[in-house]
């Protein structure tokens, strides 16, 4: 094995934050040109060097491949424990993959503090891989907690008028919730036999109290993530004050951590309380399905109905996770990836209209589509794609989970087939407002169409939601082992 191959991961998570270094010492923005070409640069062969996780990985095992290992603090058995699964490889891919899409969208939109704006993203993204790839619970918290102060920088200097607050609000809420999260690691590391190894973890007998206390504050750290109602009122804030490449990233990764977090630690760790506070989730998924989708209907601000979009559609994502069913886990993780796609392209489609006439209201816009068809087509897909279409990856995590929930319950299945009804109200609506009809500001007349690095941006996003929307089995293939493994731990009892 070659260097590369036997330390992936560590490359994968340190060479995009030397960049992010590299970057901030091209100085200030007369320099904003090669910042961006080393982000852009820097961004595609961290992509390409993600690859091989993906070609060599073995989908016919459970167990973490691609493994590193190291003594870290050794008197506490804290050690640099990487591996990935076919959970967590397939969320490192989006993360690379994504992170080009925001480069490219820097090139044209980002004009002030270049390279910082650049290193920003560019560091997260190594402690966005940390977070997927570490099987040491207190590395995965430094990292868990760490990529939140690129993000708050990005909201609180590159946001709109209220980035302040909305920033400050963002760190709070996550912040906080995770603490909870550290108390249940330092228990579990007593009662493990002083090891911080999530592994260990899934095989520490606790009893049902334990497990309930221990389950709660995995909830207040992964739940506030995903968030789930009523832990929600953080997400709209910060993302209409966010940039655009900042919404892509906490729409498109950063939510997927919260349902990640329950895949890794409150399911295996803590089956009992899980089972027995699975109808309690599933209520609170059904709410967040159905009221927040109506939340979304009565929205005037773009960015703010897509985000109220957002945690409806990670409602799916917490309703398939608690059904402890294969189908419902596999369509809960094809939920994140298909989401990662549709809400970043939304959320840069916006972006799109924002740099040019400096505002998401959709009553500023209509008739959109007659001066720019090429931005007309994309929105109308992705659109689409949001709402459930078959054909589009949109589709597929939300069948998948409607299926499962109906094995479990009829009225389950009913409630949450709703969201593809009120998805299509909220989502054509806002289609039908900004990109058809009359065009009665004549500032829309003045639009331009997408230039060669929005088209790039978003020709790449519509390739990949058409991709596994009519082909889902790259994605099925390699979690499907890992979701059966999962399946078996969290329907072991440990009382």
């Amino acid at each position: 094995m070659t260097f590369v191959d036997e330390n992936l991961l560590s490359i994968l998570i340190w060479l995009p934050v030397l960049c992010g270094i590299l970057v901030l010492a091209t100085g200030d923005d007369q320099n904003a040109s090669m910042a961006k070409k080393i982000g852009l640069g820097s961004s595609v062969v961290v992509f390409l060097l993600s690859i091989p996780l993906y070609t060599g990985f073995d989908v016919t095992t459970a167990e973490m491949q691609f493994v590193e290992q190291a003594s870290w603090v050794e008197r506490y058995n804290i050690e640099y424990f990487l591996g990935v699964d076919g959970i967590s490889m397939p969320l490192i891919l989006l993360t690379t993959f994504l992170t080009i899409i925001v480069m490219l969208g820097a090139l044209s939109s980002v004009k002030v503090r270049v390279a910082q704006y650049v290193a920003a993203f560019l560091i997260m993204e190594g402690l966005m891989v940390g977070v997927f790839s570490a099987l040491d619970s207190i590395l995965f918290y430094l990292f868990w907690e760490a990529m939140l102060i690129p993000m708050y920088l990005i909201i609180g200097i590159w946001g709109g008028p209220n980035r302040v607050y909305a920033s400050i609000k963002f760190f709070l809420y996550t912040l906080l919730g995770s603490l909870l999260m550290l108390v249940a690691f330092l228990y579990l590391y007593n009662v493990s036999g002083e090891s911080f190894r999530i592994t260990d973890f899934h095989d520490v007998p606790l009893d049902i109290t334990a497990q309930t206390l221990i389950f709660i504050a995995f909830f207040t750290a992964f739940a506030v993530k995903i968030p789930m109602f009523p832990v929600h009122t953080w997400l709209p804030d910060a993302h209409v004050e966010a940039p655009t490449g900042g919404s892509v990233i906490l729409a498109a990764i950063m939510l997927k951590m919260g349902g990640y977090g329950f895949l890794r630690f409150s399911l295996p760790v803590t089956p009992d309380a899980s089972s027995d506070l699975a109808g309690v989730m599933i209520v609170l998924s059904l709410i967040a399905v159905v009221y927040i989708a109506f939340v979304a209907l009565v929205q005037q601000d773009m960015k703010k109905l897509v985000a109220y979009s957002s945690i409806s559609h990670m409602g799916f994502v917490t309703l398939g996770i608690f059904l402890f069913t294969s189908k419902g886990l596999e369509g809960s993780m094809v939920q994140m990836i298909s989401h990662g796609f549709i809400s970043g392209a939304m959320f840069l489609c916006i972006g799109v209209l924002y740099d040019r006439l400096h505002s998401r209201d959709i009553s500023t816009y209509g008739g959109v589509v007659k001066v720019m068809p090429k931005f007309g087509a994309f929105v109308v897909l992705f659109a689409m794609a949001n709402a459930g279409l078959p054909g589009t990856s949109g589709f597929v995590g939300e069948f998948l989970v409607i299926v499962a929930a109906f094995e479990i319950s009829g009225v389950y299945a009913v409630i949450a087939a709703l969201t593809l009804i009120l998805g299509a109200a909220y989502t054509l609506w806002m289609v039908k407002r900004v990109v058809f009809g009359v065009i009665t500001n004549k500032d829309v007349l003045q639009l331009e169409d997408l230039n060669r690095s929005e088209f790039a941006m978003l020709g790449i996003l519509a390739f990949a939601v058409l991709l596994f929307g009519c082909w889902p089995d790259p994605l099925l293939e390699v979690m499907h082992t890992s979701v059966e493994n999962l399946v078996q731990l969290a329907t072991l009892s440990k009382i």
